[in-house]
């Protein structure tokens, strides 16, 4: 079980919900050594891999959308696997549901939207898929209320996530 100090948690929550959140993804990252593999996704329970999806979602978003998401190679850990249901259990209902809208454009596009690309074809796979535009638009009026939910049930279920010392 990954675990976290309780002078470390307080600390960060005085700073902010994504300090907080951080502290844990942090120690997951750590605890797999900085890169998710199939040899050690193991190290993780379900609890803590939509944590980590989460950062994960929310770190490329910030730098570049769906795009950038999945051409880093988060589409399937976020589009294949039950994130947008475990997300909407831990509370963020409205990001579930962009997640759902989103794998509607992904899945019948995987293969064009996770094939290797040169910068040029990266660049202009954006405008290919405006389509994700709005989404995003959508995600980022949402994404302080949907976080603020995701770091209130990591709070009240804090043991799911970390044993804390």
């Amino acid at each position: 079980m990954i675990q976290l100090k309780d002078s470390d948690l307080a600390a960060a929550a005085k700073k902010g919900m994504d300090e907080f959140l951080q502290v844990f993804t942090n120690a997951y990252l750590e605890a797999i050594g900085g890169n998710l593999t199939a040899e050690n996704m193991s190290k993780l329970n379900g609890s803590q891999h939509t944590l980590l999806a989460h950062r994960f979602f929310q770190d490329e978003m910030r730098d570049g959308g769906f795009v950038q998401l999945i051409q880093n190679g988060y589409g399937g850990y976020i589009f294949a696997n039950p994130f947008a249901k475990a997300i909407k259990q831990f509370g963020a209902i409205e990001l579930s549901k962009l997640i759902y809208k989103a794998k509607e454009i992904y899945d019948p596009n995987k293969t064009v939207l996770e094939r290797e690309t040169t910068e040029e074809e990266f660049n202009a796979m954006y405008v290919d898929f405006e389509v994700f535009d709005d989404l995003e638009e959508l995600y980022f009026e949402m994404e302080e209320k949907q976080t603020a939910l995701i770091a209130a049930y990591v709070d009240e279920h804090i043991a799911d996530f970390a044993e804390i010392i």
